[in-house]
């Protein structure tokens, strides 16, 4: 049992002076065999304090549908791994979190009313959100300091003075967080920048502020908003995210450990984003839109501290010897890496992307063309199709496509609409039926467009006609990846709609492959074109040629001795059908 309080000029713990030397640490971006191993990491660095957001659209994914068997969403387990490493925890749970994740961590059903407001006082928002709070803070309040556990601060929303500045909402969710259970000290994240940090927060709760650089003089800036209490960089961002078709970004280690040292120097408490960045599993990486939409590609390396493997990087030891003239530091041997285990295995074909999802489910008439959202699809990819009546070339256009529509007629690939190059439109040839495969290529999580539907917007014209009849089938990829990748049959090579053989149409290729002991791998797909990868079932992400990004990372706790499997779904087109596995991890380009 302990107490955790705001002092004069200190956070207290048991009445004495606290400093909360912390670092960010998301439990869904790590597999759940290496969370022990990735807190002991940032224990040995010298941290006294794990954070974490919590993302609602993984707790929630279905209204009223709180997922709580899933292994990798153990927020409890992870939590008392935690208190077990002997730290202290700060939980982040939203409802918005930002994070560079899938919509924010906001989730996509509740587009069903296309009118709701986001991060309002909106019912059709606001009781939802409340409703998933009493779910997830129901798991952390028993595991706060003052009942024996390591939650010591909680935050009420993220950075919302970035989006607004509505009291009544923040109001709302300060309540419904104290209904809940939570006794601890309420905090919020703002930068120190402009109005954000006044906008995003009450008098009741404890302002931070979020930066990377000129430390001091933001400091100074947060202590003008808040002139008692002790002073914290509830995101001291160490490094950043990348984007597909971008370059990797990397901060250096000497300039990143000097700011951490003038933060400390000045007093301050601090959570280091990220200490551990890992991975956007599956299709949850989120985008940025700026006039110019941006997804976020599958690694989550940040440059911080601790790889995308959990290996201690330059910034590890910079970072640790920074600490060590402010806190005591654990002994930690350095060990050089070990590489990867390197070698090669063919691919097989397999399904169809089409004729899996159709041996599962059934084309879904309708008369308007629908979102993914009217579908009750929040992410991954859709099927739309069309009857066409142009005898000869004409020009297809869409009000929008939300993200990327590979384009068909007739069952003959004739091109791509992407939404990074703001395509719309495109000629087509004349024939009788188009196919439209969309890619939802993750969820804008900052600024005005959260919030947005997927899919295909319309309108849609061919000639200036509407297409008013449309037709769509479901894709859930992760799903078929479990039984498409060895469902290969002479009739479905190369991934074709049955019957075709077309080699240009989406499809599965499978590869089994032999270890002596499970282990981290790093898949290079610098051959392949535009997709997605499963080892034994286990989702790794999306690949894309558009680069940085050139190997996907495979956990160790993903992988078995003896046979695996491994499932690629391809978009567009592999040079090589050959998987190979490397020693080390190629994340791209720098400016540099």
């Amino acid at each position: 049992m302990g107490r955790f309080e705001i002092g004069s000029d200190a956070f207290l713990l048991d009445g004495a002076p606290f400093r909360v030397i912390s670092g960010a640490l998301h439990y869904f971006r790590v597999h759940p065999a290496h969370w022990r191993d990735r807190i002991r990491l940032a224990r040995a660095m010298g941290l006294n304090t794990i954070e974490t957001y919590v993302p609602w659209n993984e707790h929630e994914p279905q209204p009223g549908a709180f997922v709580t068997d899933d292994p990798r969403l153990d927020l409890e387990g992870f939590l008392r791994i935690v208190a077990e490493e002997n730290m202290f925890a700060i939980v982040r749970p939203g409802p918005y979190i930002c994070a560079e994740w899938d919509g924010g961590g906001l989730p996509a059903w509740l587009l069903a009313d296309s009118g709701v407001r986001m991060r309002s006082t909106d019912a059709r928002f606001l009781d939802p959100a409340k409703r998933y709070l009493g779910h997830v803070l129901g798991i952390v309040a028993p595991l706060q300091v003052d009942a024996g556990g390591p939650v010591i601060l909680v935050q009420v929303e993220n950075e919302y003075g970035a989006y607004g500045s509505d009291k009544e909402y923040l109001r709302e969710l300060t309540q419904a967080t104290r209904a809940s259970g939570i006794t601890v000290p309420l905090i919020t994240v703002d930068q120190p920048s402009g109005s954000m940090i006044a906008d995003g927060s009450l008098p009741e709760l404890h302002k931070t502020g979020s930066f990377g650089s000129h430390a001091v003089e933001r400091l100074a800036r947060l202590r003008l908003q808040q002139p008692t209490g002790p002073l914290m960089c509830g995101e001291f961002w160490c490094g950043w995210f990348d984007h597909w078709g971008a370059h990797h970004h990397t901060t250096p280690a000497a300039a990143s450990a000097a700011e951490l040292d003038a933060l400390l120097a000045a007093g301050a408490s601090v959570n280091i984003y990220m200490v551990h960045g890992g991975t956007n599993f599956g299709f949850t990486n989120g985008a940025n839109d700026k006039g110019v939409y941006q997804p976020i590609t599958t690694s989550y390396d940040y440059d911080a501290p601790i790889d995308e493997a959990g290996r201690p990087t330059e910034k590890f030891w910079a970072f640790r010897e920074v600490i060590a003239k402010y806190a005591p530091v654990p002994e930690f041997e350095r060990v050089p890496r070990s590489p990867a285990p390197s070698f090669e295995v063919s691919l097989s074909p397999g399904a169809g992307l089409l004729d899996a999802a159709a041996a599962v489910g059934f084309w879904e008439p309708h008369s308007t063309l629908p979102t993914m959202e009217d579908l009750g699809v929040y992410r991954g990819l859709v099927a739309y199709r069309a009857s066409l009546s142009n005898r000869s070339p004409a020009v297809l256009t869409f009000d929008e496509v939300r993200d990327r529509a590979i384009v068909f007629v007739d069952g003959v690939r004739v091109g791509v609409l992407a939404r990074e190059r703001h395509e719309r439109a495109m000629v087509v040839p004349g024939g009788h039926e188009l196919l439209v495969v969309v890619e939802d290529e993750g969820r804008v999580d900052y600024g005005p467009r959260i919030g947005e539907r997927k899919g295909l917007i319309g309108p849609a014209n061919v000639d200036g006609v509407q297409l008013d009849r449309w037709e769509t089938l479901r894709l859930d990829a992760d799903a078929l990846a479990r039984t498409a990748g060895a469902a290969a049959s002479a009739h479905m090579v190369g991934g074709g709609v049955a019957g075709r053989g077309d080699l240009s149409l989406p499809g599965f290729h499978r590869a089994v492959f032999e270890l002596e002991a499970s282990a981290d791998l790093f898949l290079d797909t610098v051959s392949w074109g535009k997709g997605a990868a499963w080892v034994n079932g286990f989702p790794l992400g999306r690949y894309w040629s558009a680069g940085p990004q050139r190997t996907l990372y495979v956990p160790a706790g993903a992988t078995r001795a003896g046979e695996n499997e491994l499932v690629v779904l391809e978009l567009d087109a592999m040079s090589s059908r050959t998987a190979r596995f490397v020693p080390s991890p190629q994340l791209g380009h720098t400016e540099e």
